[in-house]
């Protein structure tokens, strides 16, 4: 299935705001890491393939999997996404 690009980055900023939020709302179990990683990337992989981090999408560009023109998009979305998280948490 083909998703539009827009989509991509929405799920990237999601992934990321929920797994940010996890981080820090679970104050570093690593259970509940692992388990949101995983629910993300299950969730998520095949609309944007769950970078859900800059670096992984570096290392996408790098590999030329990834076009040069989506490391922009995708780095805004995971920032935004990060902020989201943080302020998300700042409620609880």
């Amino acid at each position: 299935m083909h998703f539009p690009t827009y989509y991509s980055y929405l799920a990237e900023c999601l992934g990321t705001a929920f797994f940010i939020f996890v981080i820090l709302a679970t104050k570093g179990n690593i259970y509940a890491i692992s388990l949101a990683f995983f629910v993300i990337l299950f969730s998520i992989s095949k609309i944007s393939g769950g970078h859900v981090n800059p670096i992984v999408t570096i290392v996408m560009i790098l590999k030329s999997e990834l076009p040069k023109t989506e490391f922009v998009p995708y780095l805004v979305s995971q920032i935004a996404g990060g902020l989201i998280g943080l302020e998300l948490f700042k409620f609880i």
